[in-house]
Order: C-alpha cells, then structure tokens, then sequence
C-alpha cells in the first residue's frame, strides 16, 4: 500500500484513503513524495531527509493515531518533457521497487500525476491496483457576521 504525496492540500484525503485501505489490509503504509526536478548533478535526497518529512508531515500523524507502521520514499518529477505518461511511469517504477500492489493518488493532480493518469499507465503497464482520493472540498472563510 503507498500513498502519493505532492505538498498539496489533497495531500491530507490521499492519506485517510491510504491509512484506511492499510488498517483494513493489516499491512505497512509507504509513503511517496513527489519532489521537483533534480537540477544537474544534484545529489537526489535520502527518504529521511528534511524535505521528503516535510511533504510526508501530514500522512504521519493519521498513520501513528491508526497504529500503521510507514516508511518514506522519493519520487523526483522527470526533468524536460517527458509526456504524462512517462511521469506516471516513473512514479509506478517507484512503488514497484519497493513492493507495492496499491497506490492512492489525488485526482486532482499534481499535473502528470493525477489519478487518471496514473490509473492509465498502470493499465498499459499492468498493474498495480490505483484508488483514486477525491480531492479535499473548498469552503469558504466565512467572518463572522456582527450582531445587529
């Protein structure tokens, strides 16, 4: 089981789907963040340095309150233009390395790494499985309204 993480706000439904789908299976949880492009022979990060815990940050508290054990892993977004296809691909590769037969991504994105889209190359390349987190609902900062 692997939750995709991108530091976004839809981070928060892709890690209650994924903590739910671990509990329910009584397995381990990992957890892939999805960095910008490396520059130029840049070292990649380590899975336990700081920027991978800082997009990892919001699935740890819902995965220790669930008892689930997680491990870390990087993904780095494809430098040039590679096709959002390639992008998935490479993200599937990832949670193959490490053994996983399910992934959640948002729906909503990010771009190239939406579920849709991961959804698809996991059909060409046959498998895995891919759930889909509805994206996190907007609602609006409502002031409160003064006594008349």
């Amino acid at each position: 089981m692997a939750a995709v993480l991108a530091d976004r706000l839809d981070d928060a439904s892709v890690a209650d789907a994924a903590v739910r789908l671990a509990a329910a299976r009584g397995g381990g949880l990992l957890l892939i963040a999805v960095m910008p492009p490396l520059p130029p022979r840049a070292v990649p990060p380590r899975p336990d340095g700081a920027a991978v815990r800082a997009v990892v940050g919001r699935a740890l508290p819902r995965s220790a309150r669930a008892g689930i054990a997680c491990r870390p892993a990087v993904y780095h977004r494809p430098a040039g233009r590679v096709g959002r296809l390639g992008a998935a691909k490479g993200l599937l590769d990832v949670a193959a390395a490490h053994g996983c037969s399910v992934l959640v991504v948002s729906r909503s994105g990010p771009a190239e790494l939406d579920a849709c889209t991961v959804m698809n190359a996991a059909a060409i390349r046959g498998g895995p499985l891919v759930q889909a987190a509805a994206p996190v609902p907007w609602v609006p900062l409502v002031a409160p309204r003064p006594p008349a």
